[in-house]
């Protein structure tokens, strides 16, 4: 002990009666004191680092639901402006739109189907039409609350009746398998006239699709196996590769035509 308190003694002196010593003694302190600040703040730091992490979280998550509020206003601004670029003719004021979203499609299959996210809960029911904005895309199959099933044109189980613009000769709309671009109109009678390149229309002939909704061009002519009808191949308008919005056709008159139409039995 009493060592110990000489040695300090000694230092003491040494280091206060000679400049260069004094010097070193402070410039070691000084490093020693800088490292103790450097190892103390470190910990302070690490100890903040999780408020710091929770105060960024919150920040993000409020520019989320920032950016999800935004991105809702611009889907409600584009259907606002897809609906407003439709041109509805007068005559067909019976009919009303609902328009969705594509979450799922296919084209290579031989019974294809489109999946739109509305359902039930905004209106959408079984055997509604669906067009998009260059012509008809299929008819609503299966509904739930939030999304609903569309059986697409390219599914040969689905047939529309169809005609050719200008004329009143009805034939059958039907997807053949082949190429997603092209379908067939056939059983259209043969005393109908045609030319390539004429337009294909919607009948006007059930509570799916209204009259005259476009649907395609004549690209050619098949050789039927009834003499009696013609089989078209109809160059599609609708690009079923691209689908993205599409309108579900709501009829204001389809239950009053329905009920109408159900057949009375015979008493």
């Amino acid at each position: 002990m009493l060592l110990a308190i000489y040695v300090i003694i000694s230092c003491a002196l040494l280091f206060q009666s000679n400049p260069y010593q004094h010097s070193l003694y402070l410039t070691s302190a000084n490093a020693v004191s800088a490292g103790v600040y450097r190892m103390a703040n470190g910990v302070t730091s690490y100890f903040n680092l999780r408020d710091i992490n929770e105060d960024l979280q919150r920040r993000n998550a409020d520019l989320e639901i920032e950016l999800l509020n935004l991105k809702a206003r611009l889907k409600d601004y584009q259907e606002q402006e897809y609906m407003n670029s439709v041109p509805v003719d007068s005559s067909l004021s019976r009919y009303h739109f609902i328009i969705a979203h594509v979450i799922n499609n296919s084209v290579s299959r031989s019974h294809n189907y489109i999946t739109i996210e509305k359902g039930a809960l905004d209106g959408v029911r079984p055997d509604m039409g669906v067009v998009d904005q260059n012509g008809i895309v299929g008819k609503v199959n299966i509904v739930g609350p939030h999304s609903s099933r569309v059986i697409s044109l390219l599914n040969n189980n689905l047939r529309i009746s169809c005609k050719v613009k200008g004329s009143q000769q009805v034939g059958s709309l039907v997807w053949d398998g082949k190429d997603y671009r092209v379908a067939l109109l056939e059983e259209l009678p043969r005393h109908a006239t045609f030319h390539k390149g004429d337009t294909i229309i919607t009948s006007g002939y059930s509570t799916s699709f209204p009259e005259g909704v476009p649907v395609g061009i004549i690209s050619g002519e098949m050789k039927d196996y009834d003499d009696n009808f013609y089989t078209l191949k109809v160059k599609l308008f609708t690009d079923f590769s691209a689908l993205s919005t599409v309108r579900v056709v709501i009829d204001d008159m389809a239950e009053e035509l329905k009920t109408v139409e159900q057949d009375i039995p015979v008493k």
